[in-house]
């Protein structure tokens, strides 16, 4: 019987188009596109625009110019995330069939105001490891006639997974394999951690976590190269990788670029914009030894 041909490992670079793509993004797609061929794989373009609200076509339009510029090179077609919301909704529909999902109706401000009210009586309120306080449990534990009545009301609310239901129904220890610049091999996932992660919000119908997780399945993804700064997010996406019936990739978080103020970069730093640094009339070459490569 013949051997099948070996499956090449598949990498992927997917920056949202909030904003111009700066030196960090730079660093991420540049480590990609080595790994990738230096696994003998392939390197995908993903362009995460679930967000309407902030992400803009001139933003995208001017990836394409950057990464180009850098080096970059990519398969096509390019995968755009808002032309695959039916894909998110069917997950959703998956968690939701398994009664995981709850609607939560506490705005930013309400939480934040029982945060401040807590804390100054001397409690600690628990944080998740990006330090944003966790959710309350008000929602989750509201009973179902009241929660029909506030859907019906036409209330704005965000669809939160039940944390605890859900690492109960998946019961096992849940880890990842990873290869990058912090504690490497084996890490247990702590999605606990995170509390009642949003999965879907009136004006994002996916949130990051959910779309991730279903477009790396969808895209064949084995190898997610990607920031420190997602490194304990991985906890969450293992977990829905679990409760969707999807296969892990391996992991490599990388060092990031910080900031004049010791931070990692945002898109508003325009000195760190690649455009901007190509406009003043710098090199790949010169970004290349910017980023340390």
């Amino acid at each position: 019987m013949p051997s099948r041909p070996r499956q090449k490992p598949v990498f992927r670079f997917a920056p949202s188009p909030n904003g111009f793509l700066h030196l960090g993004h730079a660093l991420s797609a540049l480590i990609n596109q080595k790994m990738a061929q230096q696994a003998d794989g392939r390197l995908l373009l993903r362009i995460e625009d679930i967000d309407q609200t902030r992400c803009r076509p001139d933003f995208e339009a001017e990836f394409y110019r950057d990464l180009a510029w850098i080096g970059l090179a990519w398969e096509e077609p390019v995968r755009r995330q808002s032309e695959h919301l039916a894909d998110y909704a069917a997950a959703l529909r998956q968690l939701e069939d398994r009664g995981l999902i709850y609607p939560a109706f506490l705005t930013r401000s309400e939480v934040k105001a029982r945060v401040t009210e807590a804390e100054g009586d001397g409690q600690a309120w628990p944080r998740d490891p990006d330090g944003a306080p966790l959710y309350p449990a008000d929602d989750r534990e509201r009973g179902e006639k009241e929660r029909r009545q506030l859907l019906s009301s036409g209330l704005r609310h965000a669809l939160r997974l039940d944390m605890a239901k859900a690492l109960t129904l998946v019961g096992q220890s849940l880890t990842w394999q990873e290869t990058g610049d912090g504690e490497t091999g084996t890490i247990a996932a702590d999605a606990a951690s995170w509390g009642d992660v949003i999965l879907s919000r009136s004006d994002a119908p996916s949130s990051y976590h959910l779309s991730v997780v279903v477009d790396d399945a969808a895209q064949g993804v084995t190898h997610v190269v990607r920031g420190l700064d997602l490194y304990h997010a991985t906890a969450v996406h293992r977990l829905l990788q679990e409760l969707l019936g999807l296969s892990a990739p391996l992991y490599h978080h990388h060092r990031l670029i910080l900031g004049s103020d010791g931070r990692k970069l945002s898109k508003s730093e325009g000195a760190t914009g690649l455009a901007a640094l190509r406009a003043a009339g710098r090199s790949p070459a010169d970004i290349g030894r910017l980023l340390g490569l």
